[in-house]
């Protein structure tokens, strides 16, 4: 599938920026697409720097270019390298941005630095974080599927598993749907009540059959047939369904949609996908449902 066409590489000299170049660089030679390389140096940075920053750049993109892969170069000299990388992306018009997580800065466990956060709130197009210490080849890709609300608006879901199948399909590796579900209504005030186990394994399944039929439903519409995978029904909160499946089955990959508050662009509803992210320590790759309106403006001064 050729997906990402015009792919764009925020590059911070860290630890990890070449694994995540050398990922991006296989993803453009198989979508026949466009890669984009920037150094975000500071506003304050003298001369001198930004010109060895120019200079760095311009030998990653003729190594780029080498590998038979059209590639760009940008410095965007920025304060804040989010908002740079956003307006960039609504300038380009870019369909992915793939970056390294940045260095923790001591906070422990947490993986997604502020630049990492702030694009997967707010930039318009998925947002590919890399884990700086993960291996160059990927095992196993959890896809976290939402099945909540109308089942017409299963639009990101399809999204999610389309990409995620793809990934998988590259990588050959394993892929795993999962769908963290709970009581609602009625049924929450049953649950939590005393009743037998009987009853609670009759309103578990009342609950479930349905949530079954839409996500077989949503999965007849790929063709799977050449990707292992495996499907799974999870009864809990995805705050802490995901991250505990990502870890004990050591998932490389989380592909995972946000979604808006009504009213407040650019956050995620409930600050679920938030709390997830800072408890997951692995590579994630972010979707945004269509519709998506970013926050940030282009600077028309400048």
């Amino acid at each position: 599938m050729q997906r990402f066409k015009n792919i764009f590489v925020p590059y911070f000299s860290q630890v990890g920026d070449e694994a995540t170049l050398t990922r991006a660089v296989q993803l453009a030679k198989r979508n026949d697409a466009v890669v984009t390389v920037a150094e975000v140096p500071k506003r304050s940075a003298s001369y001198s720097v930004v010109l060895e920053q120019r200079g760095r750049l311009d030998r990653v993109i003729a190594s780029i270019q080498q590998d038979g892969v059209e590639a760009r170069a940008r410095v965007l000299a920025a304060d804040a390298p989010f908002l740079e990388i956003i307006r960039e992306v609504l300038r380009g018009a870019h369909d992915l941005v793939i970056l390294t997580a940045e260095a923790t800065r001591g906070v422990k466990g947490v993986l997604f630095g502020t630049t990492s956060m702030h694009l997967m709130r707010k930039c318009p197009c998925p947002v590919w974080v890399t884990h700086p210490q993960q291996s160059a080849s990927y095992k196993n890709i959890l896809a976290a599927v939402e099945l909540s609300g109308p089942a017409e608006n299963d639009t990101l879901s399809q999204l999610i598993v389309e990409l995620a199948s793809s990934l998988a399909r590259q990588e050959q590796c394993q892929l795993h749907f999962v769908h963290a579900w709970n009581f609602v209504g009625d049924d929450l005030t049953s649950a939590q009540s005393e009743i037998t186990p009987d009853m609670m394994a009759a309103l578990v399944k009342r609950n479930e059959q349905p949530l079954e039929t839409r996500f077989k439903k949503l999965l007849e519409a790929h063709d799977l047939t050449d990707i292992e995978h495996s499907v799974r029904l999870v009864r809990g909160g995805p705050e802490s369904v995901i991250p505990k499946l990502a870890s004990e089955e050591d998932m490389d990959l989380i592909v995972m949609g946000t979604v808006c508050r009504t009213g407040v662009a650019g956050f995620f509803i409930g600050n679920t996908a938030e709390t997830v992210l800072q408890q997951v320590e692995c590579s994630v790759l972010t979707v945004k449902p269509r519709g998506f309106a970013t926050p940030i403006a282009l600077d028309v001064s400048g």
